[in-house]
């Protein structure tokens, strides 16, 4: 039996739109395991300068990611999409052990596989300092953001 990550493509605007905000909820919840899951077996990835693939890979990366990003909340934007991509906008903040806020600003590229995991994942980054009064990511991190919370174009990022 093969996995499923529903929605499926080929994408509409409404599939896409859920896609990207399932792929936003499950990077909040900071589970390197679990998130590995909505990705194929031997995805490949190129986040920053880093270029790997395979679950166990994203396992490692991603465990390292959020040693080192702490309180981090994350907003995705679907920027475009055809039948089996997706392309998106993104922004997330985060301090490091020295208590230092970061927002980073990026896009990525998504490739889709029939059963709707990501078998490719490319991402451009880059991090702007901030200080804790610039903050603009306010929620609960127990639970996914709100409905309500503004989104990207909202809080003019």
């Amino acid at each position: 039996m093969s996995e499923s990550r529903p929605p499926l493509p080929p994408f509409t605007r409404e599939t896409a739109i859920r896609k990207v905000r399932a792929a936003e909820d499950g990077w909040n919840g900071c589970n390197p395991e679990k998130v590995s899951l909505a990705y194929t077996a031997d995805s490949r990835w190129r986040n920053r300068s880093d270029i790997f693939s395979g679950r166990p890979a994203i396992v490692e990366f991603l465990t390292r990611k959020w040693a080192k990003e702490h309180e981090y909340r994350l907003i995705k934007e679907i920027w475009a999409f055809t039948e089996n991509r997706i392309a998106v906008r993104f922004a997330y903040e985060f301090h490091d052990a020295a208590g230092e806020w970061f927002r980073a600003y990026g896009n990525e590229n998504w490739e889709f596989d029939a059963n709707g995991l990501m078998s490719v994942r490319h991402a451009s980054i880059n991090d702007l300092a901030i200080s804790e009064s610039e903050r603009k990511f306010h929620w609960d991190r127990s639970a996914p953001r709100p409905d309500d919370h503004p989104g990207l174009t909202d809080l003019g990022l």
